[in-house]
């Protein structure tokens, strides 16, 4: 067994495949894949498609698949699936996309992370950081170079573009999001991936196209119970909160999957002004059960400036909750660590849970407070049932392995116990 398999703790060819979804003999006789696999990796996102090949390399290694030869199965075996391709800029600004590898009749998968504000290009002497809207006219400009060649294009877009301007609140208000989806399946996308989408009804700007959005719970859960060993998933020792109500529907199958209670802040706001373009908090209003004594997990999409999740961590305290963490897809922190560590240092917050699915300062990852939560082996799970046409029903609703994982954790903490 290799080292990967012992942190698995299963084998390489039963993690794509069994003992979760199906028999890799179904796969092997029942579905060839769609065409040889291409990773296109945009900017900022070269060390999470770095894991997924990884993942796919070593999978697809061990499999040995007889029926390799047919020309079915050309270029399924590779020594790394991520093509070459860039953006480069113009002393002007502007851009253009190539992909130098040949990806004819390949099934293509885009990862782009439109948060990372790493990336930088110089105009005019002057050096700008990348935003959002640079991300994804990077991805629109490497679509459109390998358009007309591939078989099948998917865009993994963790993060989703725009996906806090869903819906318009007033009635002169951009769709960005729902603009954004139309566009890229009218330039030939097939399927959209995301994670935690804000609001996933956004997919009705593309109700005949394939758009899935995924969240991290089984990643969380195991991270929790790989970090802390005392952790009691039972309704008497924790329970899960929203920090508002638009969070409650992922909170509610947090809670229910683990079998504990739930909790929920009402936010007030003042809307008599904006504020950024956003009614500023007045306060957070608990609605939930007596957390006194209990640890509790603070559910929730995104970090962006912290405050609510601070806000929220320290109304916890004061009903005194015995620890404090957050589980959080998205870890933005737009305005810096040290409200963070002021926090930590103050016993408000225990541990902050985020993905590697967007970028990650090394100033960030240093932090004692905080734990990495890798989705790479995931992804790669996701892409590799996608290239067979298979089902990811199972992907998106972890309850089996979930249980799977709390009662290998309740048996191992029972024989610490017993010894």
């Amino acid at each position: 067994m290799s080292d990967r398999e012992q942190i698995s703790g299963i084998s390489a060819e039963k993690a794509v495949i069994s003992p979760e979804f199906s028999k890799a003999s179904d796969i092997e006789k029942e579905t060839a894949p769609v065409g040889p696999i291409g990773l296109i990796a945009l900017k900022g996102t070269e060390n999470l498609a770095a894991v997924i090949n990884s993942f796919l390399v070593e999978w697809r290694r061990e499999r040995g698949l007889q029926e390799r030869q047919s020309l079915l199965f050309a270029g399924y075996e590779k020594d790394s699936y991520i093509l070459n391709a860039e953006t480069v800029r113009f002393g002007s600004g502007e851009g253009k996309g190539i992909v130098y590898d040949v990806s004819r009749g390949e099934d293509l998968y885009f990862l782009v992370d439109v948060t990372n504000y790493s990336i930088s290009y110089k105009v005019g002497g002057i050096r700008n950081h990348y935003s959002p809207d640079d991300h994804y006219q990077d991805l629109k400009r490497l679509i459109s170079a390998a358009a007309g060649k591939a078989k099948r294009m998917t865009v993994i877009m963790p993060f989703l573009y725009e996906g806090r301007q869903h819906n318009r609140s007033s009635e002169r208000e951009s769709l960005d999001c729902a603009q954004m989806l139309k566009e890229l399946v009218g330039m030939g996308v097939t399927n959209i991936i995301t994670f935690d989408a804000n609001d996933p009804r956004v997919q009705n700007a593309i109700p005949l196209h394939s758009f899935d959005t995924f969240s991290p719970t089984y990643q969380y859960i195991k991270a929790l119970c790989r970090n802390y060993s005392d952790i009691d998933f039972d309704s008497e020792h924790l329970t899960v909160v929203s920090p508002d109500e638009g969070g409650m529907r992922r909170a509610i199958y947090f809670a229910n999957v683990l079998g504990v209670d739930m909790g929920m802040f009402y936010v007030r706001k003042d809307y008599s002004q904006m504020i950024n373009g956003k009614n500023p908090i007045i306060a957070h209003e608990f609605l939930g059960p007596d957390v006194a004594g209990r640890d509790v997990i603070i559910v929730d999409d995104m970090i962006s400036s912290g405050d609510t999740v601070l806000d929220v961590a320290l109304h916890l305290k004061e009903r005194n909750a015995r620890r404090v963490f957050a589980c959080v897809t998205f870890g933005l922190f737009t305005n810096g660590l040290h409200e963070f560590d002021e926090a930590y240092r103050n016993g408000i917050i225990d541990k902050i849970f985020t993905t590697n699915l967007i970028y990650q300062s090394p100033e960030l990852l240093a932090r004692e407070w905080y734990a990495n939560v890798n989705m790479g082996k995931y992804i790669a799970l996701m892409i590799d049932l996608l290239n067979h046409d298979y089902s990811i029903s199972k992907l998106l609703n972890p309850t089996d392995r979930i249980n799977r994982l709390l009662a290998d954790y309740r048996r191992k903490r029972n024989d610490k116990v017993q010894e």
